[in-house]
């Protein structure tokens, strides 16, 4: 990989997370999170796609815009059948996972090593499969990310032997984060145990909860750089540690308490990669919708409906004809714009939305980033959802991770 000045997706994210002078403290933690954010980032990404799908009514007759991140939605978004899917990304690693994950279900011979690839990654096996029916499907780009050899001499595609999902910038945070709790002689796998949501909230209180009070920890996560493993940039870290009275201590343990208590740890796939560093081995263990058994024939027979592009997403849509788009998925990416980025962007979401479309998106705090920041001549077309229905999606997102789930739609013209 070549130097940051001269690599093209290095400029990209540059521009894309740059937001102070390169020698002030600001710039310095945003070019060193665009140092970390080279490589991949999220081995699995960390919005619930059931919240999406229902927020967004996504349909037969929908194009979807998504940023791609680590692909799972955008291949469990293929359940509710959207006529067209477009990923884009700036990550040159998560362009390449979406690649292999698209390539592997159009060719993978059935839903066994399919599952047993992206399900349990951990097998030998994975390895001939990628060798027999993905690599010669695979773009040369993505196949020469996955057959790189890291600094210890081993190929990236190994990962899929080894438990894909320990590898990345998140998945190495979630062990270190595992291996300070040994020290302190916490189980995090405790909690997958559990028979109750009350069991689970007990094991919370008790080991978790004081976690977060361990002089440690606490100086740990108090340097923003420690959480560029979370995808967190500096401007994303200040809004969240604004978001809590305790600052980023206490917005971090809220939303790893709604992980562990809110949701019954059979029907949480997010609370299995935070406490167990994958999927569940059993039959009955939860899983993102494009890896269950019922939907192989769906996510099989529709990925070819899938685009995925190296791009920035401002740049794909002023390249779309107007009105030529229905939905559109952002995650949280607003959280690290400009005003004059977030112009931008609105401005060619408003030119390719067709009437009705729908913008949905996250934020790692509670207000919404978008209000008050791009010109009214723009927010005027746009009518937020209500309240009540995006407190209930923010309530039931799996993955507890942001603030609140918002949503537009387009008013009819006229």
């Amino acid at each position: 990989m070549g130097s940051m000045a001269k690599s093209p997706k290095n400029v990209a994210v540059r521009g894309a997370v740059h937001r102070h002078e390169h020698l002030t403290k600001q710039g310095l933690l945003e070019r060193a999170f665009t140092f970390a954010f080279r490589g991949l980032v999220y081995a699995q990404i960390w919005e619930d796609p059931i919240v999406d799908m229902e927020a967004l009514e996504l349909g037969p007759d929908h194009h979807l815009v998504t940023i791609a991140s680590g692909g799972c939605n955008v291949q469990s978004y293929l359940t509710a059948d959207p006529r067209k899917i477009t990923a884009v990304d700036l990550n040159t690693a998560h362009v390449a996972l979406n690649n292999l994950k698209q390539q592997a279900a159009l060719h993978l011979p059935d839903y066994e090593s399919f599952h047993r690839f992206f399900g349990l990654a951990d097998r030998e096996a994975n390895i001939d499969a990628y060798h027999e029916h993905i690599r010669p499907h695979l773009d040369s780009t993505s196949r020469a990310y996955w057959e790189q050899r890291s600094p210890n001499g081993v190929r990236r595609i190994s990962a899929f032997k080894a438990n894909f999902y320990r590898y990345g910038l998140l998945g190495r945070l979630i062990g270190f984060v595992h291996w300070l709790a040994h020290r302190y002689k916490i189980d995090p796998s405790e909690i997958l145990r559990a028979k109750s949501r009350e069991e689970q909230c007990e094991i919370f209180d008790r080991n978790f909860a004081p976690f977060f009070d361990k002089k440690l920890l606490r100086w740990i996560v108090d340097n923003p750089a420690s959480l560029f493993g979370l995808g967190i940039p500096p401007a994303q870290y200040d809004l969240l540690k604004a978001d809590d009275p305790e600052g980023i201590t206490g917005a971090l343990r809220s939303r790893l308490r709604k992980l562990a208590c809110d949701f019954d740890i059979k029907d949480n796939y997010f609370a299995w990669q935070a406490f167990g560093r994958g999927y569940g081995r059993t039959e009955d263990a939860p899983l993102p919708p494009y890896l269950q058994r019922e939907n192989w024939d769906a996510v099989r027979t529709r990925a070819d409906r899938i685009e995925i592009r190296h791009q920035n997403m401002a740049e794909y849509l002023e390249s779309m004809p107007a009105q030529s788009l229905d939905r559109y998925i952002l995650l949280d990416a607003q959280d690290w714009m400009t005003d004059e980025q977030l112009t931008r962007l609105w401005a060619a979401i408003t030119r390719t939305a067709k009437p009705g479309a729908r913008v949905l998106y996250r934020t790692a705090a509670k207000p919404d980033v978008v209000k008050g920041h791009i010109p009214e001549e723009l927010m005027s077309q746009w009518e937020y959802a209500p309240q009540d229905k995006l407190d209930d999606w923010t309530r039931r997102d799996r993955s507890s991770v942001y603030g609140m789930v918002h949503l537009w739609t387009l008013k009819p013209h006229g």
